[in-house]
């Protein structure tokens, strides 16, 4: 129990993962994407670590920066707390260097949604709630999607995904990643980014996961491919839920460089 609440808690593993994507422009070729998720700041993740990832993100140098949801912990109390939370959580986020810092919200967020939302962009962080935009480069365009939680919200891909041309890839934040079968289903994208997993959190060896939420039970963590050549990668995110304790499940940043298929 010390083991798991004290140290493997706070062991960030950097996961380094290359991503293949069908029609990737060629000035995108390498893009890398730092991926953080499921902070639950102030609740099981302190503010020195939030602060060591950030420290971290910034010495890996990415493209862009994807933070894919949780934020805070719901709480049953004031909303004050709520509020608090993630005005400090925003304002430790908005010390990473990287220009290019898209956000999706998950299930704990979305009570609070249209004030986080509001928190993240008096922070310089751009939230993207069932929209879209382009990143330019070189003349070429990589498009970025964010959705809203499928858990306590109503993502709408319609709005969500653009209407590309020519093959041009779509990266797609979320939070609960088995949406991503209703994604692949409905919309083309690419690759979809997720969370809310925790990697299960507590992992005994031999055995599978079992401290897994809804909606984050078929795709655990890690890369896979889901239906009609969409893509998602769940990360185990950095905080922790009910308990403070992670065993052989250690907290999670992303780095995925992006390559042609």
């Amino acid at each position: 129990m010390l083991y798991s609440s004290e140290i493997e808690r706070h062991a960030l593993m950097t996961v380094e993962r290359t991503v293949h994507i069908k029609n990737l422009p060629t000035a995108f070729h390498g893009f890398r994407i730092a991926q953080i998720s499921d902070i639950h700041f102030h609740s099981y993740d302190e503010p020195f670590f939030v602060q060591h990832a950030v420290k971290t993100i910034n010495r890996l140098q990415p493209d862009m920066v994807a933070l894919t949801g949780d934020f805070i912990t719901a709480h049953r109390g004031p909303l004050a707390t709520n509020l608090a939370d993630a005005d400090g959580c925003a304002s430790i986020l908005s010390g990473i260097q990287c220009a290019l810092r898209f956000c999706s919200l998950g299930n704990h967020d979305a009570g609070i949604g249209p004030q986080m939302r509001e928190i993240l962009r008096r922070h310089g962080l751009t939230p993207l709630n069932n929209e879209f935009t382009a990143i330019d480069l070189r003349g070429d365009r990589l498009w970025i999607a964010g959705i809203a939680d499928a858990y306590f919200d109503l993502p709408n891909l319609a709005t969500a995904v653009p209407k590309r041309k020519d093959g041009e890839p779509i990266v797609l934040l979320g939070h609960e990643p088995d949406f991503v079968d209703t994604v692949a289903a409905t919309a083309p994208v690419d690759l979809m980014l997720a969370g809310h997993t925790h990697g299960g959190q507590v992992r005994i060896p031999l055995m599978p996961a079992m401290m897994l939420p809804a909606l984050g039970v078929k795709y655990v963590e890690g890369l896979f491919q889901a239906a009609a050549g969409t893509q998602v990668y769940v990360n185990r995110g950095l905080g922790c839920m009910h308990l403070p304790f992670r065993f052989n499940c250690p907290p999670e940043l992303t780095m995925l460089t992006l390559q042609p298929a």
